[in-house]
């Protein structure tokens, strides 16, 4: 079973500050990068793995996603999730993405944001998704970049010019990271970019586009404090076709 570590007190607390939690996808500040990659979602049955507040839930149903699914293995999430949503088309339900079963061919498109990376058996969750997807469909999903999430220690550094550095050590290195973000002693996997975009191709998935994501310079012109994801990307965004 993965950690669930959106209901444990301090990291729940921790979460709801951030900005993405605070203003949904509007506080996100690669939703722009993300929404350029999107299908027509009008008709489409529609899951969300690693749903939390269900703000992508609702802007589907708001699309016309004829169904959309939910899903999150924190009851605290999911709590906020449903009493936060009024749209009939939308559904939550708690799952473990490390176990999860899904109905073959229930899905006309897939999402995921930021969740992956808690996710220990990629290859088994991508072949569950493809199942549950139907035949032209499309899948989109973004996880913490192999690079960023790589490093033992990671965290900024000073190099000798007192320039702002991320180290970049361990990356061949896949495997269990632990980080004290928000919380102490939070688990995710790192895998390369090879073994990700692999994955999903000896899966039968078809990468449609990859994008390692970075502010622009307008983004960067209204909150300055995203100069500093210049220096290594943050997010990789990934439009997968079944």
């Amino acid at each position: 079973m993965a950690q669930n570590i959106y209901d444990q007190a301090d990291f729940y607390e921790g979460y709801g500050q951030l900005s993405r939690s605070l203003y949904g996808l509007d506080g996100a500040a690669e939703w722009p990068a993300i929404t350029a990659l999107l299908p027509e979602l009008k008709g489409k049955r529609v899951v969300d793995l690693g749903c939390g507040f269900g703000w992508f839930c609702r802007w589907a149903a708001g699309q016309g996603a004829k169904s959309v699914v939910g899903l999150d293995l924190s009851e605290n999430m999911l709590a906020r999730a449903r009493q936060d949503t009024n749209s009939p088309a939308v559904s939550y339900a708690i799952a473990d993405l490390d176990t999860l079963v899904l109905p073959t061919g229930a899905f006309d498109f897939a999402y995921s944001s930021l969740t992956f990376h808690y996710v220990e058996d990629f290859a088994r969750l991508m072949r569950v998704v493809h199942e549950a997807l139907v035949p032209g469909s499309c899948f989109v999903f973004t996880i913490e970049h192999p690079i960023y999430m790589a490093p033992s220690n990671p965290g900024w550094a000073l190099d000798e010019t007192g320039r702002q550095t991320w180290p970049i050590d361990g990356y061949s290195v896949e495997g269990e990271r632990r980080t004290d973000w928000l919380a102490k002693g939070v688990i995710k996997h790192h895998r390369t970019i090879g073994t990700t975009l692999n994955t999903l191709i000896d899966t039968g998935f078809r990468i449609d586009r990859l994008v390692e994501w970075r502010p622009t310079e307008e983004q960067i012109r209204d909150q300055p404090e995203l100069d500093v994801e210049k220096e290594r990307p943050m997010i990789l965004i990934v439009s997968a076709g079944r």
